[in-house]
């Protein structure tokens, strides 16, 4: 039985009702519960973490690194951007990870465009909502995967592309 650690970012404690045309409608809680489940259908143990603090964060993957966790499915939301301490701690923990993004950050302000994580994870899954966390079939295998398998990107604009609509004159 692999463990499962789900780590969440700042500001990830208000989904559900901050920026919900942005991050939609479901709240933490639900996304966690949903993500428990589908870890204990396929016989892993799963551990959630969401803290506003990097130092919590920090703590918590560094833990990982002795503690059996087997995978992490990491969003670092703001400190995506920023936070070369988290960087360097999934780097120096060794875990493999995924990292999810509610949101296609790639299709948001430009100062989202790069993550200091991509190039480190498994794969990288955005712009699904909370569907991102629930891909059950990506923790099943990731979960069982070598330690490095080829990096896999799931970019929701490739399977859809906006609606184009007119101003009216």
């Amino acid at each position: 039985m692999a463990s499962i650690l789900l780590i969440n970012g700042p500001n990830l404690n208000l989904l559900g009702t901050r920026e919900p045309g942005v991050y939609g409608k479901t709240g933490l809680a639900e996304i966690v519960a949903s993500c428990a489940q589908i870890a204990e259908e396929s016989g892993h143990g799963f551990e959630h973490l969401q803290s506003n603090d990097e130092l919590a964060l920090i703590e918590r993957v560094q833990a990982a690194r002795d503690d059996g966790t087997a995978l992490i499915v990491l969003n670092p939301a703001a400190f995506t951007h920023q936070s070369v301490a988290l960087r360097d701690a999934i780097a120096a923990a060794a875990v493999p990870f995924i990292e999810v993004h509610l949101s296609n950050p790639k299709a948001r302000e430009m100062f989202r465009h790069h993550s200091l994580f991509s190039d480190l994870a498994l794969g990288v899954i955005s712009g699904f909502g909370a569907a991102g966390y629930e891909s059950g079939p990506c923790w099943r295998v990731f979960a069982t995967c070598p330690p490095r398998p080829p990096v896999v990107v799931i970019d929701a604009t490739r399977f859809f592309q906006p609606s184009v609509r007119s101003r009216p004159d």
